[in-house]
């Protein structure tokens, strides 16, 4: 079935077959019945952003930032809001004081740092915020 995509639901990380045109429809997993694609960005831990890395097939957009990062915390709304306008791209934060393993895992120097994925290989990297419209077409540049 070439015209479906497999997704890791974010909350129980189960594999979900969607049809590429039911993305918009924001699909729900077939086990735990949560939005594969919320309209949000994502927190996941690193066991779950392994498996998104590993065997989701969406591009996805990873903001590594910190609470006490001033300019995370004004970053977040700008990053929460090209979530909800591009369905058919993964977004997802790492809160690098949590885990901080991460950071030394993708070589973060300065927060916050937006990575760019696509088959699980890094393609893109921003450092530092931006405005929404830099940011959307940061992303769309991702999806290709």
């Amino acid at each position: 079935m070439t015209d479906a995509l497999i997704l890791v639901c974010p909350r129980c990380g189960t594999l979900n077959r969607v049809p590429k045109a039911r993305l918009a429809e924001r699909p729900n997993c077939g086990s735990c019945k949560a939005a594969l694609l919320p309209g949000a960005p994502i927190e996941p831990d690193p066991a779950l952003l392994d498996k998104l890395l590993s065997r989701d097939e969406l591009p996805l957009l990873l903001d590594l930032w910190a609470p006490w990062c001033g300019p995370c915390r004004s970053f977040a709304p700008v990053f929460a809001e090209a979530a909800s306008r591009l369905p058919g791209i993964r977004f997802a934060k790492l809160d690098t004081e949590a885990h901080p393993e991460a950071a030394a895992r993708f070589g973060v120097r300065a927060i916050p740092t937006l990575i760019a994925f696509r088959g699980g290989q890094e393609v893109a990297r921003r450092a530092g915020a931006m405005p929404l419209s830099e940011l959307l077409r940061f992303a769309q540049a991702l999806a290709g």
